[in-house]
């Protein structure tokens, strides 16, 4: 059986942590590469990556929003965007208490930035994308479709 890999992206506050973890608690074997070890600053640690990535098993899921991640697409069987409002971003991350990143002005800022610029450039290069303001439930349910169960 071939092993399914799915890449999870999108900008900050689309619910990439949140629906990782409730596919982590159905059984999936997941990867959320803003945990420490993953990145080098705000790149991948591509040799982390490469032998994440060349491990038979089961399916894995791996979520994360780097700008070297383009370099790993061919690896992943999917690459699945995650999108949202910037309202709806903006609400989530308030509500957060799991990650500070998005409480000042100036960071706020920047996801707005950053929502204008790449997310465009995410969803040139994904395979699905899907309305992550929708309820948890269906994100997820969405994304174990995607990995074929």
């Amino acid at each position: 059986m071939r092993v399914r890999r799915i890449l999870v992206t999108g900008m900050s506050g689309t619910g990439k942590s949140s629906a990782l973890a409730e596919l982590a608690r159905q059984g999936f074997r997941t990867v959320d590469t803003d945990e420490p070890g993953w990145k080098d600053g705000e790149l991948w640690r591509e040799d982390r990556i490469a032998e994440l990535l060349d491990q038979e098993g089961e399916t894995l899921i791996v979520s994360g929003c780097v700008e070297n991640q383009g370099r790993f697409y061919d690896r992943f069987d999917a690459v699945v965007l995650l999108s949202a409002p910037a309202e709806v971003m903006l609400e989530r991350i308030d509500a957060r208490t799991n990650n500070p990143f998005g409480k000042s002005s100036a960071e706020r800022a920047r996801i707005l930035a950053d929502l204008a610029e790449f997310e465009p450039l995410l969803r040139a290069g994904c395979t699905h994308e899907l309305d992550a303001a929708r309820p948890l439930a269906d994100v997820v349910a969405d994304l174990a479709a995607i990995a074929g169960t």
